[in-house]
């Protein structure tokens, strides 16, 4: 267990071990109760505690994600923030990424859950590169993430951050750490401060004083209405990236070179009318969970998509991103069965039409 957790918990957070973790403290509990979403959209802060982080350093680093992820590394700067894809030769997604860089490694964000395996597995293609994978969770620059959004979480973090990033997918980085600016959710900016254990445990009673604090649920429910899809464990090796709105996102490059999957995500592009996206809704059922099956009424016995995301929205039930056959959003669509709960469809942060390069 890291000392962040460990913190946590001594200051009232329940947390349990989840046994595909190796033993970290993969989710600490919501600080009392759920957030709501209009705690959310007022303001939160959240300590997130089920994301790991790998480290790729060496000369190739960058040249090798290249030619591993369905974004372009070779490119990526030092201000930004940018999704990537791990796909199998199928080009079904066997991991999301976060991903950023500084003068020492580029970093990719997963769940802690599965970024071990996946760590290993893309070690398994350096070969002769001169690039070096390592767990970087725990590292002192990063030991501590905290998640903040909402009305109030600008001027809140700017107490504590000299630079914030100016627009969404940017990075700033300097002795406060490391803060990254997500797409906005809720009409205000998100961001993630990756910071060291010292630094985030000297702010968190500040920031807690004028902003609903939060856990897991809470980073988790923004970033669902962010429309931020991320693979995890249940969804591995389920979808191509546009079924989850990668592509809209920006975390596929349809001109960079090849990778694991290419053809299939780029014949999905260029030669097939896309016919399944991720959209966002809200379910009368708070114990929905990523890879729970949908199905519509009009077809009850075959599902038309898959939970990609959800978290209790505070309210009773659960907000999802769900992965859906398009022509069932006209349709009456449940959790489970035909008989399950009803998915109510709320309005997209963004338009899922295809981008045309």
């Amino acid at each position: 267990m890291s000392n962040w957790t460990e913190h946590l918990s001594a200051h009232g957070a329940r947390f349990h071990i989840d046994g595909a973790a190796i033993g970290q403290a993969a989710e600490v509990e919501d600080f009392g109760r759920p957030l709501t979403v209009g705690d959310l959209t007022r303001g939160f802060v959240a300590p997130v505690t089920d994301q790991g982080l790998t480290a790729i350093a060496g000369e190739d680093a960058a040249k090798f994600l290249h030619s591993q992820l369905t974004n372009d590394v070779e490119h990526l700067g030092t201000a930004e923030a940018r999704f990537a894809g791990f796909c199998t030769p199928k080009g079904r997604l066997q991991a999301s990424f976060l991903m950023w860089r500084d003068d020492e490694a580029v970093y990719l964000q997963l769940p802690r859950a599965i970024q071990p395996p996946l760590q290993k597995r893309l070690s398994m293609f350096v070969m002769r590169s001169k690039a070096k994978l390592r767990d970087a969770t725990d590292e002192a620059p990063f030991a501590a993430v905290l998640g903040l959004g909402g009305a109030a979480a600008q001027a809140a973090l700017a107490a504590h951050v000299d630079t914030l990033p100016a627009t969404p997918m940017s990075k700033t980085q300097g002795a406060f750490g490391t803060v990254l600016r997500l797409n906005d959710a809720f009409g205000a900016p998100r961001y993630l401060w990756l910071a060291s254990f010292e630094a985030a445990s000297a702010a968190l009673p500040a920031l807690k004083e004028t902003l609903a604090l939060g856990g897991n649920q809470a980073w988790h429910l923004a970033t669902i209405h962010a429309g931020e899809p991320q693979v995890s464990a249940a969804t591995q090796e389920q979808f191509v990236p546009q079924m989850i709105n990668l592509e809209l996102l920006g975390g596929v490059n349809f001109k960079k070179g090849c990778y694991p999957g290419q053809e299939i995500v780029a014949r999905t592009k260029y030669l097939g009318k896309i016919k399944r996206r991720a959209t966002l809704v809200s379910i009368d059922n708070a114990a929905a969970r990523a890879g729970d099956e949908v199905f519509s009424s009009a077809d009850p016995d075959q599902p038309c998509g898959m939970v990609v995301n959800a978290a209790p929205n505070g309210a009773g039930g659960a907000d999802a991103l769900v992965e859906i056959k398009l022509a069932a959003l006209d349709e009456s669509v449940h959790l489970g069965s035909s008989a399950g709960a009803r998915l109510e469809f709320l309005p997209m942060p963004y338009s899922l039409d295809p981008i045309d390069d």
